[in-house]
């Protein structure tokens, strides 16, 4: 156990408070009312003076507000997201203040159908109002206020909590700086209601089950284990059940021909059914489930991007490749509505074999996201730039020779979109010494978590898939640096440029280059020179194409060349016979 404390915040203590009492009532979107409401939480870290380091945790269905460190030293198991949260960790407790409530409806201290009826001293069970999540967003609003705080930094969750932090950021905009749904929806599909509905059968039919007034005596546990077992396939992915489990038998050498467990993933699942039991409500696994199944912006507000057309704060959005239950389709529809309404939006599907259980297991990846993403969040808190500077600006002009003269056609102040931004150098620089507020578009993961650590908004798409949720003319610039020869589908490419961009800012290497004819012609061999640096055997670009050859293309596609710069091997300017001369041009083209 002593490895799972390293980093940990230690021992935490549980607390409750009670709101909306004295007269003071809740309003349910059901159309009733309730209060008193018992919240229990648990925080960690320090609130700093200013009160601006606050990051809300938002559980999922089976979480509670347990989500970091350990209640005694007897604990074998820590929170729910201690591999996430903790001092040095992704969200590091040394800076941000991080609360974490049971939602209302829950069984671990805050109201639920398990509580105590004020009006006839008995629990409640199903006579507790139907919740919704926004319901459960209110209490929460009202804890934080309770603790004096007006401004969250983040509100972060996965699952049930990524629900809760979208209501958050549409429901109180003035109050969030920054959301981060992970491996989320903005309506629970057809699919996933339909899971949801069978794990409520199994409990509205448990013979213990007494109509929900079952507090005192045997409690419906089969019927809750069964819903367990049901909702845990579907946090699995079957690349992960085949590698944990495959079709190994646990107790048995060979098939016995009965009816009871003896696949070790029949064991497996009645073990989590089993632990489940011991921790959890059925009555909280209907209410909290239901809310889920309620939960649809686009019905709400009329349409998803309606919904999120009044937020303010700058989003992280997350998925996982492997992640059925919640797709990252799913996600990516949340970041089109974003872009869309041009809101400030970073977007990653993590590579994970994990389902949809990845974003309790892939703390490294996810905590990079985070970190990075927070970091740019709180510098901007602090009045700072949210790009994050370093002393590679200097070495990073010489590199890459376009990229002065990339900054000298870039107006002060613009809006810049970079197209294959890779770890969004060229927007640093752009916003360090143009002013420019820019994004970027990255499809590899590694490049991007080094954009998001940067202080780079980001989305990871595909640039062959065209960007439709971009809106027409919703950037100055649209720039295309070193990555038009491995694209597949370049005229797509350049429409979008010329559809979202004012202007577009095309560089490439040239490969009618004489070092390049050199090679190719005497040495019969792939050329390798300054900007096609790699052997035809280790390089992305399939694509090879000369000053020429754009000229020509930007003819067949009736786009008009305002400028071009052929540049040598330093980055000075080639004055005749560019076709040869130039290692690299850039173009600056726009529509006719």
């Amino acid at each position: 156990m002593e490895h799972q404390r390293v980093n940990s915040v230690g021992i935490v203590r549980p607390k409750t408070v009670t709101l909306f009492e004295n007269g003071r009532k809740l309003h349910l979107d059901c159309g009733r009312e309730i209060g008193p409401v018992c919240v229990t939480y648990e925080t960690y870290g320090t609130l700093n003076p200013e009160k601006d380091n606050v990051i809300l945790i938002c559980h999922a269905l089976s979480g509670d507000a347990h989500v970091a460190g350990f209640h005694s030293e007897k604990d074998s198991k820590p929170g729910w997201w201690d591999n996430l949260i903790g001092p040095g960790k992704g969200l590091d407790t040394n800076k941000y203040f991080v609360i974490c409530s049971n939602v209302l409806g829950g069984c671990k201290g805050t109201t639920g159908p398990g509580s105590i009826n004020p009006e006839t001293g008995k629990p409640w069970g199903l006579d507790f109002p139907v919740i919704t999540i926004s319901d459960m967003v209110k209490v929460q609003r009202e804890l934080i206020s309770h603790l004096g705080i007006e401004k969250i930094l983040g509100v972060m969750g996965g699952s049930l909590g990524g629900m809760q932090v979208l209501e958050w950021a549409i429901r109180y905009p003035e109050m969030v700086e920054a959301a981060l749904p992970i491996a989320t929806a903005a309506l629970l599909s057809a699919q996933a209601i339909a899971f949801n509905a069978v794990g409520r059968s199994a409990i509205l039919a448990d013979c213990e089950f007494n109509n929900g007034q079952y507090y005192g005596g045997s409690s419906p546990s089969r019927g809750l284990a069964i819903a367990r077992m049901i909702g845990h396939i579907t946090y699995l992915s079957e690349t992960s059940m085949h590698q944990k489990f495959g079709r190994t038998l646990r107790n048995h050498q060979d098939y016995s021909y009965e009816f009871g467990s003896e696949f070790s993933v029949e064991t497996y699942l009645d073990h989590q059914g089993k632990r489940f039991v011991e921790r959890f409500d059925a009555n909280s696994y209907l209410y909290i489930s239901k809310a889920m199944d309620y939960f649809d912006l686009a019905t709400t507000y009329g349409s998803l991007e309606e919904a999120i057309s009044g937020t303010s704060c700058r989003f992280l959005v997350t998925s996982f490749t492997s992640d059925w239950l919640f797709p990252p389709e799913q996600s990516r529809q949340i970041v089109h509505a974003l872009l869309a309404n041009n809101k400030d939006v970073t977007y990653c599907n993590i590579e994970s074999p994990y389902g949809h259980d990845a974003f309790l297991l892939e703390p490294e990846v996810l905590g990079k996201l985070v970190s990075g993403f927070l970091d740019s969040c709180y510098r901007k808190v602090q009045k700072e730039s949210t790009v994050k500077l370093n002393g590679e600006d200097r070495a990073l002009k010489h590199k890459r020779t376009e990229y002065p003269v990339i900054k000298e056609l870039v107006e002060h102040g613009s809006s810049v979109l970079d197209l294959g931004c890779g770890t969004g150098r060229l927007l640093q620089l752009l916003s360090k010494e143009a002013g420019i507020t820019g994004a970027g578009v990255e499809i590899n993961q590694e490049r991007l978590l080094k954009c998001v650590d940067n202080g780079v908004s980001v989305v990871q798409y595909d640039l062959d898939e065209g960007l439709p949720n971009f809106p027409d003319g919703s950037f100055d610039y649209a720039i295309l640096s070193q990555t038009l020869p491995e694209v597949h589908q370049p005229t797509l490419v350049i429409k979008e440029m010329l559809r979202i961009g004012r202007v577009a800012i095309v560089t490439f290497p040239n490969f009618a280059y004489w070092m390049a004819r050199v090679q190719l012609g005497l040495q019969g061999k792939s050329p390798v020179t300054g900007h096609l640096p790699k052997s035809w055997h280790h390089t992305s670009r399939i694509r090879f194409l000369s000053l020429k050859d754009f000229d020509s293309f930007c003819r067949e596609l009736g786009v008009r060349v305002i400028s071009k710069f052929a540049l040598d091997t330093r980055g000075k300017r080639v004055k005749f016979m560019e076709n040869l001369l130039a290692e690299q041009v850039v173009y600056v083209i726009t529509k006719e």
